[in-house]
């Protein structure tokens, strides 16, 4: 894996490459509880989708105790276009009998609390903990976990074994800004099919580039290290 130095110069040259991708405002008075149940709905979702799952089912019920008031197939029809809506309805009525019966419907405030609510794992978590309450914590996702992975910033098997490795690894003035600059790099370059390598500022400090992993289209332009 990259080193101390080789992450600052990691990470200087991404954010060079993405100069737009700013650290998150918090917003003050966002309610916990509709952040908990959107993440829930965003799994293996589309984010269009899951806003619309999301719209449909806060004008039914935005709290835990007007949601466990809907009738099952009510729920299953307004998050229908997030999919897996069967498994969510189930999930988003345990996680809102615990809330209810055991928090006094109130959303914890840490990675722990969060992630003893049925049905949250520890990318949702992290979401939550840095969009909602403005923590500095890196939520990985797909996209974050195959840059990390890539490039040799973090590893781990899955996305919960990379989260372990890159709070570790990652300097303190990276985690603001760290979750939606790795997110957007493996948007718009290090993507999963057809990696734009040759649009890349770090080929020389990327492992899986070195080791011929991944390589480059050259048709599209020729690979310059910085």
């Amino acid at each position: 894996m990259l080193d101390p130095a080789e992450i600052e110069t990691l990470l200087a040259r991404i954010r060079g490459r993405l100069p737009d991708v700013k650290a998150p405002a918090v917003k003050r008075g966002k309610d916990p509880f509709r952040s908990v149940v959107s993440c829930m709905l965003s799994a293996q979702s589309l984010d269009r989708n899951t806003a619309h799952a999301s719209k449909a089912l806060f004008a039914l019920a935005d709290t835990p105790e007007g949601i466990l008031a809907l009738p099952d197939g009510v729920i299953a029809e307004a998050i229908r276009p997030c999919g897996l809506y069967n498994v969510k309805t189930r999930n988003l009525r345990k996680m809102c009998a615990f809330l209810v019966g055991e928090l006094g419907g109130r959303v914890p405030a840490t990675r722990e609390g969060l992630m003893a609510l049925p049905g949250v794992g520890r990318k949702c978590a992290d979401i939550v903990l840095h969009f909602t309450f403005g923590e500095a914590v890196v939520a990985v996702d797909t996209h974050v976990h195959r840059v990390c992975n890539r490039t040799g910033l973090a590893e781990g098997r899955t996305e919960a074994q990379t989260a372990r490795s890159l709070e570790e690894r990652l300097p303190d003035a990276w985690r603001m800004v760290g979750h939606k600059l790795l997110l957007a790099f493996g948007k718009q370059v290090c993507r999963a099919r057809r990696p734009l390598c040759e649009r890349c500022p770090v080929p020389d400090l990327c492992e899986a580039f070195q080791a011929g992993a991944v390589r480059p289209d050259l048709s599209r332009g020729a690979v310059t290290n910085p």
